[in-house]
C-alpha cells in the first residue's frame, strides 16, 4: 500500500493510503488506533470520503479506527474509462468486499452509509452479518424505488443518453446541482463546496459520477434492480443489529416517504429526523449527528443472530 497524491483541503487534513482492489487502485483514509474497533464509512454519489470529515476527525478520539474508502472512479481512487470498469452496483459491492478483505478487518465493523453507499454497504453487511457490530444510515435507499416515487428533474435529465453526457460529464451539472439541491441551507459553506467538487475538475474525472446516475434502476430490467431487490429481502437480517438512522427531511429524492419504507423494514432502528436538513445531512447538521453517532457506537453490541 502506498500513499495517494493529495491536494490540501480545508477540514480534510488526512493522508490517504491506497490498496489494489479487483485490478484498480482504491484510495482510502485510515485514522485512529489500528487495533481499535473499526468504523467503515461508505460514501455515495457525487461525494467521496471528504463528506465524512467530521466523523474522521471525531471518532478516533472516542477510541475508534475510522476507515473511509473512495469508490473506484471517485475521490482519489483510480478513474478508469467507461469501457475499463463496469460501474455497476454489483461490482461496487464486490469491490467493498475485496477492500475489507484486503485490510484484514477481523473485528466486528461498525458501518456508516449514505446515498449509494447505502445499497453498497448494506448489501455487504447483509451477506456478512457476523462481521457487523452496528449500522448508521444517512439518507439512502436500500430497496427499489416505490412505483409511485418519481425522480427529480435533475436526475431524470442526468439519465438522458446524449443530454446527460453534456450535463454531467462536460458541464459537471450534477455535482454542482447537488450543492444546491442537496442542502436545506441557502448554500453549503465554501469548505464543503470546494471539497466535494475537488476530485471532479475534468470531464474524464466524472465518468463514475455519470455512471452512478445511469445505474439508478427504474424497472426490473435495469442491472441494479436485482441487487436492490435481494437487499430488500435481506434487510430483516440487519434489523437484528443495532441501527441508527439520521435523515434530512428536505431531501428531494430520499424523502419522508422513503424513510417510512425504511422504517417498515428496520422497525427496531433508532431514527433521528432533521426537518431543516437536506440530502447532505452530515453537512447540514454535523454537530448533532457526530454527537449521536459517537454515543451510539459506544453502546452495547447486539447478541449474535
Amino acid at each position: 500500500m502506498t500513499a495517494a497524491a493529495t491536494v490540501e483541503l480545508d477540514g480534510y487534513p488526512f493522508a490517504p493510503k491506497t490498496v489494489e482492489v479487483n485490478g484498480h487502485v482504491m484510495s482510502y483514509v485510515d485514522e485512529g488506533d489500528p487495533d481499535a474497533p473499526p468504523v467503515l464509512l461508505v460514501h455515495g454519489n457525487p461525494t467521496w470520503s471528504f463528506y465524512y470529515r467530521s466523523l474522521l476527525r471525531s471518532l478516533p478520539g472516542l477510541g475508534r479506527r475510522v476507515i473511509a474508502p473512495d469508490h473506484i472512479g471517485m475521490g482519489r481512487s483510480d478513474k478508469p474509462a467507461l469501457g475499463d470498469y463496469p460501474h455497476t452496483l454489483a461490482r461496487r459491492v464486490e469491490d467493498l468486499t475485496a477492500f475489507v478483505d484486503a485490510l484484514g478487518l477481523s473485528r466486528p465493523i461498525s458501518l456508516v452509509v449514505h446515498d449509494w453507499g447505502g445499497p453498497i454497504g448494506l448489501s455487504w453487511a447483509a451477506d456478512h452479518p457476523g462481521a457487523v457490530d452496528r449500522i448508521v444510515v444517512l439518507n439512502t435507499g436500500a430497496f427499489p424505488l416505490p412505483h409511485d416515487h418519481g425522480l427529480p428533474w435533475m436526475l431524470r435529465a442526468a439519465r438522458l443518453p446524449v443530454v446527460s453526457d453534456v450535463l454531467v460529464r462536460r458541464l459537471n451539472a450534477f455535482s454542482l446541482g447537488a450543492l444546491v439541491m442537496g442542502t436545506g441551507q441557502k448554500w453549503l459553506p465554501r469548505e464543503a463546496r470546494r471539497g466535494l467538487l475537488a476530485p471532479y475538475a475534468r470531464p474524464e474525472d466524472r465518468v463514475a459520477v455519470h455512471a452512478f446516475v445511469q445505474d439508478i434502476p427504474l424497472g426490473p430490467d435495469d442491472p441494479a434492480h436485482p441487487v436492490l431487490e435481494r437487499l430488500d429481502e435481506r434487510l430483516a437480517v440487519l434489523d437484528t443489529l443495532p441501527v441508527q438512522v439520521h435523515w434530512g427531511m428536505k431531501d428531494p429524492v430520499f424523502d419522508g416517504d422513503i424513510l417510512a419504507h425504511l422504517e417498515q423494514r428496520l422497525p427496531h432502528a433508532e431514527v433521528h429526523r432533521y426537518p431543516d436538513a437536506g440530502h447532505y445531512v452530515l453537512e447540514d447538521v454535523p454537530g448533532p449527528i457526530v454527537e449521536r453517532v459517537g454515543a451510539f457506537l459506544a453502546g452495547p453490541s447486539a447478541e449474535p443472530a
